[in-house]
């Protein structure tokens, strides 16, 4: 059964102190820990214990270098989540153009041109939510049902899709029939060549959004989602095979896919100048943690 207590946040610095974490101004420390929990500081303390069952740091781990690692990520997220908004906007502009013209404005709710029917029944089930939801706030949607009392449909997909999360986003476009024309135009507009690789671009993209909106940490995580690699991708990509990422689960490799669509949405975009800062910033920080390559920003898909 759990048995332990909360600890008061001077109990919190004290334990912290005697397993050996360095906090030399504890009035600062009182200040951090009053702000972010001790739990959520632990994820980035984690690695600095050498041994894990006591909780026993390393020597010369310190506090201000856990504070540091905390920012780093912090601002990490803000960064990606700038990239991702790019990136979803890009799509949903792309899904409702080239649809609307291929098949018609109601497109998303033509069960017909799915592949996996209950995948496509559950996506459709949030779209409608995200829309009622909207229609008590969006003066946009407001004004359609007012306009339109007596059409029973959803908005027309450049109404309803801008109110749709970039998850379901994705699952409509993985989910869409081979046959449908648009799924191949759309992956070679973003440089994927065909839909075989760009859906599992797009859900770990979903998920990395996820991460970011909840504050939650990237540094040094393992990620759950397995991306297919282009083999002779048709832009700059990664010359040199031992800077190809291996690990799939690691951040950097996502890093790369992001980059690789974001210089097919917004070619002279500032990705790798704010990311290279970033390390400038915290030099603590071991790239490793993100399976970063050596000397990443010479790669062409980086310049």
């Amino acid at each position: 059964m759990f048995s332990k207590k909360a600890f008061t946040i001077k109990e919190q610095i004290a334990q912290l102190q005697k397993r050996g974490l360095l906090i030399k101004n504890t009035v600062l420390a009182e200040k951090y820990l009053s702000n972010i929990s001790y739990y959520r500081l632990g994820e980035y303390w984690y690695v600095m214990q050498e041994n894990k069952e006591k909780h026993i740091f390393k020597p010369n781990s310190r506090f201000t270098d856990v504070i540091a690692l905390y920012n780093f990520d912090a601002e990490l997220r803000l960064l990606l989540f700038d990239v991702i908004e790019k990136i979803e906007i890009s799509l949903r502009t792309k899904l409702i153009y080239h649809l609307s013209h291929e098949i018609n404005p109601w497109w998303f709710s033509n069960s017909e041109i799915f592949i996996d029917s209950l995948q496509y029944s559950r996506t459709l089930s949030k779209i409608e939510e995200e829309v009622t939801r909207a229609r008590r706030k969006d003066v946009t949607i407001k004004h359609h049902f007012k306009k339109h009392k007596d059409d029973l449909r959803f908005p027309p997909s450049w109404k309803s899709l801008e109110q749709v999360s970039f998850g379901n986003l994705s699952k409509l476009y993985g989910n869409l029939k081979h046959t449908v024309k648009s799924k191949d135009l759309i992956a070679q507009e973003f440089g994927a060549v065909n839909h075989t690789y760009l859906p599992s671009w797009l859900q770990s993209i979903a998920q990395i959004r996820n991460f970011c909106a909840h504050h939650s940490r990237l540094w040094n995580r393992n990620l759950p989602s397995t991306v297919k690699l282009l083999p002779k991708p048709p832009n700059p990509w990664i010359i040199e095979k031992k800077n190809i990422p291996k690990q799939s689960n690691k951040l950097y490799m996502h890093l790369c896919l992001m980059k690789y669509v974001l210089n097919t949405i917004q070619p002279n975009n500032d990705f790798t100048s704010k990311l290279n800062t970033l390390f400038i910033k915290y030099p603590n920080v071991d790239p490793n943690a993100l399976d970063m390559k050596a000397n990443w920003q010479q790669e062409p898909l980086w310049k």
